[in-house]
C-alpha cells in the first residue's frame, strides 16, 4: 500500500467557550443561576454584585458596559404601538402601569424584616412519638420496648414486622414476654397520631374510629365496616352491604362518610418537608388591553466588573497580568451571556402570551394548541433553544404561577376542521365530573359523547389516559350512595 499525502477542505462546527458558557446558563432555572453565579464569583476576583440602591446613594458606579442591566422602559405611547402578535425584545412596563398586588418586591418599612428566619427540619414521626413517650407513667422496661416498636414503624406509621419476629431479635438473657410486647404495642397505638401502630388498613381505621368523638350508630357502623367489609365498601357495593348490616340509607351513608373522612396513613404527616421554592423570572399582567410581559427584577443577579482590579490591570499591563487579562475576559462573557440569557427569556415569554392571552381571560378551557416550532419562528430561535428557555422557567400570571412548558401541548381534531388543546380538553373533563350527578357518575363513554356533540372528537381511551392524569378516579369509585 503506498502513501501519500492529500489536503482537503471541510466545514466543522466548533462551539466556543462563551457559546458553551450562554448554553450552559440559558437551560438552568433561576435557583440553579444563582448557584452557578456563586461559584464563578468565588473564583473569579473581577466579578463583583453590586445593590442598586447603594448606587443611587453615591456608591461606586459600575464600569460603562460591564454591567447587566434591566430592559428600557417602555413609555404609555409606545404600548399602543406594539404589535397584537409581535413580541417586544426588550421592554419594561414603568412601575405606576402594574398592578401593586405582585406578590414579589421589597418589605415595607413598617414590615418585621429585620431577623432572618431559619428553616427547621420537620419534625419526623419517630421524634414525635419518642417525645410523647418520655411522658408516659409507665416503667423503664417498658419504655424501652415501646421504643423498639418506635423504631420498627415505616414511614406511614404501620408495623409491618410481626410481634414474634421482633421478640426472636431481643437476647434471649432479657426474658421478653410475647405478652409485654402486644401491652406495649397497646400504648403506642395511643398515641398520637391516632392510628399509628396499626398492623393493617383496617385496624388503623378502626383505632382512628375509637378515637373519634362521632356519634355511636354511626360510629359502631364505620367500626364494623371497617373490621369486616372493607372490600365492599371499596368496590361500591352499597347494597349489599345494607342486607349484610341490616342498616337504614340514612345510617350508612354516615358510617361511610366517617370512613372517608380518615387517613389511611397516619404518619404521612411527618417528616416529608419537600417543600420546592420557585423563584418566577417573568410577570404579566394586562395593559391597555394588551397582556405585557417584563422580567422579574429580583429573578435578574445584578453584576459588575471590580473597578479596584480593572484599574489594576489597566495600569500593569505586563507578562504578570495575563492572567487577570484572561479573568477579565471571562468576567465580560458571563455578564453578556447572562443578560443575553434573560433577553431571551422575556422575548419567548412575550411570543408565549400573545398566543395564549384568551388563557389568561377565560382559564384552562380557552388554552389553545402551542408547540416549540411556532414561538421559534416567531423569535427568530432553533426548537432546542425554546426548549432550553421553557424549562424550570416560571411566569407569575393574574391566574397563578405556570412553567412555561405549561403553555405548550398537543391538540385534537374538531369538527369544524380546527384543533382543541389537551389542556382545555382535560379542564373540560374536571368541569363536567365536578358538575355531575355523584348517584350516576358520567362514565368516559359518556363525557367522550358530551365533547362530540361539542364538536371535539376525542376517543374513549384518550378521555380515561385525561381523567387519570387529573387523578380522577373511574365512574365506579366516584359513585356516591
Amino acid at each position: 500500500m503506498k502513501h501519500s499525502l492529500q489536503l482537503k477542505l471541510s466545514q466543522q462546527l466548533t462551539l466556543t467557550p462563551q457559546l458553551q458558557q450562554s448554553i450552559r446558563l440559558l437551560q438552568l432555572s433561576t435557583l440553579e443561576l444563582n448557584q452557578e453565579l456563586e461559584v464563578m464569583l468565588q473564583e473569579n476576583p473581577l466579578l463583583e454584585r453590586y445593590d442598586l440602591e447603594s448606587e443611587e446613594e453615591g456608591g461606586a458606579p459600575a464600569l460603562d458596559g460591564f454591567a447587566t442591566t434591566l430592559p428600557a422602559p417602555i413609555t404609555e405611547e409606545a404600548v399602543s404601538k406594539v404589535e397584537v402578535e409581535g413580541a417586544p425584545e426588550s421592554a419594561e412596563v414603568p412601575e405606576s402601569l402594574w398592578d401593586q398586588d405582585i406578590p414579589s418586591g421589597p418589605r415595607g418599612e413598617d414590615e418585621e424584616g429585620d431577623f432572618p428566619q431559619l428553616a427547621t427540619g420537620a419534625e419526623t414521626l419517630r421524634e414525635h412519638l419518642l417525645w410523647q413517650l418520655n411522658l408516659l407513667t409507665v416503667s423503664e422496661r417498658d419504655k424501652s420496648l415501646i421504643a423498639l416498636i418506635i423504631d420498627a414503624l415505616d414511614e406511614d406509621g404501620y408495623l409491618k414486622q410481626p410481634l414474634s419476629e421482633i421478640a426472636e431479635m431481643l437476647p434471649p438473657e432479657l426474658e421478653v414476654d410475647p405478652l409485654e410486647l402486644t401491652a406495649a404495642l397497646k400504648h403506642l397505638q395511643n398515641m398520637d397520631p391516632p392510628g399509628v401502630g396499626a398492623r393493617n388498613l383496617a385496624e388503623c381505621l378502626v383505632l382512628q374510629l375509637e378515637n373519634s368523638e362521632a356519634p355511636e350508630p354511626a360510629r359502631d357502623l364505620a367500626i364494623n365496616i371497617a373490621r369486616e367489609h372493607l372490600d365492599l365498601l371499596a368496590a361500591r357495593d352499597f347494597n349489599k352491604l345494607k342486607k349484610l348490616l341490616q342498616c337504614s340509607d340514612e345510617l350508612l351513608r354516615e358510617a361511610h362518610e366517617l370512613i372517608t373522612h380518615l387517613t389511611p396513613r397516619p404518619g404521612a404527616a411527618y417528616g416529608r418537608d419537600e417543600t420546592r421554592y420557585i423563584v418566577h423570572d417573568v410577570e404579566v399582567r394586562k395593559i391597555k388591553d394588551r397582556w405585557l410581559v417584563r422580567l422579574n427584577p429580583e429573578a435578574m443577579p445584578k453584576l459588575r466588573i471590580n473597578r479596584v482590579y480593572a484599574d489594576i490591570l489597566r495600569r500593569n499591563r505586563n507578562a504578570t497580568s495575563k492572567e487577570l487579562a484572561s479573568q477579565l475576559q471571562e468576567a465580560r462573557w458571563l455578564i453578556k451571556n447572562v443578560q443575553q440569557r434573560f433577553d431571551t427569556i422575556l422575548r419567548v415569554s412575550q411570543a408565549i402570551v400573545d398566543r395564549q392571552r384568551h388563557f389568561l381571560e377565560h382559564g384552562e378551557v380557552a388554552m389553545r394548541p402551542l408547540v416549540l416550532r411556532e414561538i421559534a419562528e416567531a423569535v427568530g430561535l432553533h426548537e432546542s433553544t425554546v426548549s432550553r428557555v421553557t424549562t424550570q422557567k416560571y411566569m407569575l400570571t393574574p391566574r397563578g404561577i405556570y412553567e412555561l412548558k405549561y403553555f405548550f401541548g398537543s391538540h385534537v381534531a374538531t369538527e369544524s376542521g380546527g384543533a382543541c388543546s389537551a389542556t382545555a380538553i382535560r379542564a373540560l373533563i374536571k368541569q363536567l365530573v365536578a358538575a355531575e350527578d355523584r348517584t350516576r357518575p358520567l362514565s368516559d363513554a359518556q363525557i367522550a359523547d358530551i365533547l362530540a356533540k361539542q364538536g371535539i372528537i376525542v376517543a374513549r381511551r384518550t378521555i380515561a389516559k385525561y381523567r387519570e392524569s387529573l387523578q380522577i378516579p373511574p365512574a365506579s369509585l366516584r359513585k356516591a350512595f
